[in-house]
This record gives structure tokens, sequence and C-alpha cells, in this order.
């Protein structure tokens, strides 16, 4: 415990945000290169991914030494990834419904985002969309959003990285006098 406690909030963050960097390459290439289209809840992943970056990166420039800082990019950082797990969670569920359970397609991210207010948005993408119950890619038996959830459950090792330092690295008191 006390040498993973000894890595810096940096390294921890530089880990983080590459592996972030690697989910979106995967992610984009599955888009661009496979020809799979993203449904709404992999947007809002993809959001979740590009908010634990973003953390990542401004911990990792700033590099604070002591524990509130540590603690506050961890907290921020581990939010941005649980907030990613809730969404692949919820895309798994639908995906596991039935046919006949499976909620109707409605319109596309785009159209809502340009006609309706931002909370009509989320509750209209989250209570689902058959769109986002669709399986298009199955690799090893798990879905794409199985291995998205194996990404999230990976990436939160960073952020518990981070507060390892907050809890159990040893107090420094110094006296400046």
């Amino acid at each position: 415990m006390t040498t993973l406690s000894r890595v810096s909030v940096r390294q921890w963050s530089l880990a983080g945000l590459a592996f972030c960097i690697v989910m979106m390459a995967v992610a984009l290439g599955l888009e661009h290169l496979g020809g799979f289209e993203p449904c709404p809840l992999c947007i809002f992943q993809r959001i979740a991914v590009l908010s634990a970056a973003l953390v990542f990166a401004v911990a990792a420039i700033h590099n604070p030494q002591g524990r509130l800082g540590a603690g506050i990019y961890g907290g921020l950082s581990l939010a941005a990834v649980l907030g990613g797990i809730g969404i692949v969670s919820r895309h798994l569920w639908l995906q596991s419904l039935p046919a006949d359970e499976v909620p109707t397609c409605g319109p596309g991210l785009d159209y809502m985002v340009e006609i309706m207010p931002l909370q009509e948005v989320l509750a209209t993408v989250f209570t689902g969309s058959g769109e986002c119950a669709e399986i298009d890619f199955v690799l090893l038996g798990i879905s794409l959003p199985g291995w998205t959830l194996v990404g999230f459950v990976l990436l939160v090792l960073a952020p518990l990285g981070m507060l390892l330092r907050v809890f159990f690295r040893p107090y420094v008191y110094r006296w400046e006098g």
C-alpha cells in the first residue's frame, strides 16, 4: 500500500489520461473505420470519458503535492468515471431486455438537442431508445457496451490511486517560522 501511495498525482493522471485516449481512439475507430453509428447512450459514455480525461489533464498539469489537491482531482475524476459506469450499465440493461419490451426508437440525439430542453433530452435518452438496445458488435461473447464497462472499471483505478494518496500518505508537518 505504501508503494502505491508514493505514485504522484501526475503519474496517476497521466495513466488515466492515456487510458481515456485509448478508449476514445477505439470508439472513434469503430465509428469511422468500422462504420458503427453511436447511439445516444454511446455518445453520453464518450462525454463521460472526455470529462474524466479533462480532469486527468488538468491534474497532470497542476500536479498538486498535498492531500487536498489529490482528493479534489481524485474525487472529480472518480465522479466522471462512475457516471460513465452508470450510463453503460443502463445501456447493458436495455440490451438485456426481451425484444417485446424494448422501447421504440425515437428521434436522433442531434434532433432532440435542437428542439427539446436539456432536461427532456436527458430523460428521453435514459428512459431508453430502441437503437440503444441493438447489439451491433460482439467480441468474445461481450457486446460493445460490455467492453466499455470493462474499460471504465479499469479506468477507475486512476482516481482510486489518487485517493490512496489522501488516505494512506503520511502527513508531514513542516514548521515555517
